[in-house]
């Protein structure tokens, strides 16, 4: 049985965990707010960028292979991996979720004879990877966003991207993140990027589309493009890979205040449940000591 000294001192280390633990809590609820806008702003403009670059797709002339980014080289023998996880921890199963998703995708990749390459953004998700993955695993982008995320943190991943593919590094590219759904619940993504492929996997759910399909039956708008689609494809497909980058990397970023005021909020509470079951055993182990005390002074009282 631990002494009362022992269970006093327990007792303040648990206290001051609970202390950090909530005011980590309080302080990625504020993050969260923030984080959580800038994600939800971003959707429309990285939807409506893809389905207008798969409008202009659909519209190149028969036989046309359109630029490499839309066409891809012919081949599918290479695939690069952008593992998108934190640089921190203590944000419960968020950077867990992602790592089990892509080693999902590679050993499946790798099943079909397919060569896997992995680019880490974050040093959680290398962490984790390299233990089984080592070997397949280029760079590792670090601090991205740590002060503010910018659109110049996704352009730098796209420029790396970018000139991967044009010395023939990779066939196709495959970014895997987080998306936001609820300070509860976070989705693990899956997004080709190269080659472009239109998708309409990041309509939220219960989203009512009803009007646009309906819309969509009846007769379509002609469009006359200048330049033609294939100058504009050419323009704004590396622009959309950047895009697209910056939009999974704020939706990770708020995923991951989300997962860590959750945890921390876990962590607060099973704390305060600690203490509690300390404090009763502190105080029982009191009430023995004492009770042992009298019937010693008792005892040895009726000896004399």
């Amino acid at each position: 049985m631990p002494s009362l000294k022992d269970l006093r001192i327990r007792i303040d280390s648990v206290k001051s965990t609970q202390k950090i633990t909530s005011a980590m809590k309080m302080v990625a609820a504020a993050k969260l707010r923030r984080a959580q806008e800038q994600a939800e702003a971003a959707r429309p403009y990285s939807e409506r960028m893809n389905r207008m670059l798969g409008s202009l797709a659909e519209g190149l002339p028969t036989g046309a292979g359109g630029p490499a980014l839309l066409a891809g080289n012919g081949n599918d023998n290479v695939h690069l991996l952008v593992v998108m996880t934190s640089d921190r921890g203590l944000c419960g199963g968020f950077n867990s979720s992602i790592v089990r998703g892509s080693i999902g995708i590679i050993r499946r990749l790798l099943d079909d004879g397919k060569e896997v390459k992995v680019l880490c953004v974050g040093r959680k998700g290398r962490d984790i990877l390299r233990r089984d993955f080592r070997s397949l695993i280029l760079d590792t982008f670090e601090e991205i966003g740590r002060k503010s995320l910018s659109f110049a943190d996704a352009t730098t991943v796209g420029n790396r991207i970018l000139s991967m593919f044009e010395a023939d590094e990779f066939d196709v590219c495959t970014i895997i993140y987080n998306r936001f759904q609820s300070a509860m619940t976070q989705i693990v993504t899956p997004q080709q990027l190269i080659p472009f492929r239109a998708t309409d996997s990041h309509s939220s759910e219960g989203e009512d589309n009803t009007v646009e399909a309906e819309q969509s039956e009846g007769p379509k708008a002609v469009y006359e493009f200048e330049p033609d689609e294939q100058e504009i494809l050419e323009d704004l497909l590396p622009r959309n890979l950047s895009v697209q980058l910056f939009h999974a990397l704020l939706e990770n970023a708020a995923s991951e205040q989300g997962a860590r005021m959750t945890a921390m909020d876990n962590a607060t509470r099973n704390a305060g449940e600690m203490i509690d079951n300390l404090t009763i055993t502190y105080n029982r182990t009191r009430q023995a000591f004492i009770t042992k005390e009298l019937i010693e002074i008792i005892s040895g009282a009726e000896a004399l």
